[in-house]
């Protein structure tokens, strides 16, 4: 069954509770990433243009001591939202009692409100981020309707989307909907031939990432630290570069059992030590001298992972191909994300976290067919789990 969109729903006049994901970095009070917020405004502007009061809920950061609450406050997406709707957004600096409830009931058609961090309430024993049941039905009785557009937490039951949608007609907002559509869509439709392209640092991290996308996947191309352990499986010599001792056998189980899927790099770019300033030289993969660490993919594995997405109807890509932050480093990354934005007859997707802050960074935003603004929800949709937040959500 298809889950119900914020179109779906009646909201004129409606009190329209809406999770948000405002999770947004931040360097003394100021958003340094704005992303996140530019996702949800049409989400926000069809509620205002249908007449509904809206509400808005998100978390930002962890808040583990009282002192966390003054860099931690949502004061500034609420001035940032402001202008970028052209319109005032009330901020309410707190997440229950009679300011809240006074300022929700005066509010009229068209009007935004925006609540309070909700990890706020996580001072008096996590009520938010364990979904207290009492905290869920408090908010849900501040409004008539909820729209969950906050893909980022659909991973996590908390009490601001979960707990909500256990006591109100919900339904998923406009962005939620694109990432069911596109990251679900991967999982559970994909257009074949799929090609999938896997990077970062540890094979830990996506087990069941790579496991999953084995199932689905005609290729998996491995990059990033994580190769090396595959690498090492394969019994070559990795030098200094990133292993996990206790993943070799999983990778060579995995390189017996899907040898004609997987693809792994033919050379990298090498150094003596962690840092942008030093030495590098390009070396085959079966040559990595002892004392050098491997930091990037090299220009012939860019050439083959290339040659790899040629015919591709669907590329999903997670992960850097190196040490990204590192511009010397960056090129295996670069090149990659190039190679998917070229192509245009694909669906091409970005599964969040480093890759999305790469591709928006280097100016391919608009060359994707989605960038997922969700990390770790992304990880866990593609590992075919379900998410709670998504199944609160009313079936159509």
């Amino acid at each position: 069954m298809a889950k119900k969109i914020v179109s779906d729903l009646e909201l004129k006049d409606k009190t329209v509770l809406v999770r948000a994901d405002f999770n947004v970095p931040m360097k003394d009070g100021e958003i340094t990433n704005d992303n996140r917020i530019v996702q949800a405004l049409p989400t926000i502007k069809y509620i205002i243009e249908q007449g509904g009061k809206v509400v808005l809920f998100s978390h930002l950061g962890k808040v583990k001591e009282e002192s966390d609450k003054e860099s931690l406050t949502l004061a500034p997406v609420a001035k940032d939202l402001s202008d970028k709707l052209e319109k005032d957004v009330q901020f309410v600096p707190t997440t229950r009692g009679e300011q809240l409830e006074s300022a929700i009931k005066a509010l009229e058609a068209g009007d935004v409100l925006l609540v309070e961090n909700t990890r706020f309430e996580d001072l008096d024993g996590k009520k938010e981020s364990k979904n207290d049941p009492e905290l869920g039905e408090y908010w849900a009785s501040l409004g008539d309707v909820f729209v969950n557009d906050a893909f980022g937490t659909a991973h996590r039951e908390h009490a601001s989307n979960v707990g909500i949608a256990k006591h109100l007609e919900t339904a998923a907002g406009y962005l939620m909907d694109k990432e069911i559509q596109y990251i679900g869509g991967v999982v559970e439709s994909p257009d074949k031939p799929v090609v999938a392209i896997l990077g970062g640092a540890k094979v830990s991290d996506k087990i069941g990432v790579i496991q999953n996308l084995l199932q689905i996947a005609d290729k998996v191309l491995i990059g990033g630290g994580m190769a090396y352990t595959f690498l090492k499986a394969q019994g070559k010599e990795i030098g200094q570069s990133l292993l996990e001792e206790d993943k070799i056998d999983f990778a060579k189980d995995l390189l017996d059992q899907y040898s004609d899927q997987i693809v792994l790099p033919v050379d990298c770019k090498v150094a003596k030590e962690f840092s942008n300033d030093a030495e590098i030289t390009v070396v085959s993969t079966d040559e990595i001298p002892a004392d050098q660490e491997a930091m990037d993919v090299g220009p012939e594995t860019v050439d083959l992972f290339k040659e790899q997405l040629q015919g591709a109807h669907t590329v999903v890509w997670n992960g850097p191909m190196g040490v990204f932050e590192f511009s010397n480093f960056a090129k295996g990354t670069i090149g990659v994300c190039e190679a998917i934005a070229e192509l245009k007859d694909a669906n091409t997707i970005i599964g969040g976290g480093d890759s999305a802050a790469a591709a928006i960074s280097l100016g391919y935003e608009d060359d994707f067919s989605h960038i997922s603004t969700g990390g770790g929800a992304s990880l866990e949709y593609l590992e075919g789990k379900d998410l709670p937040g998504i199944d609160s959500i009313s079936e159509k």
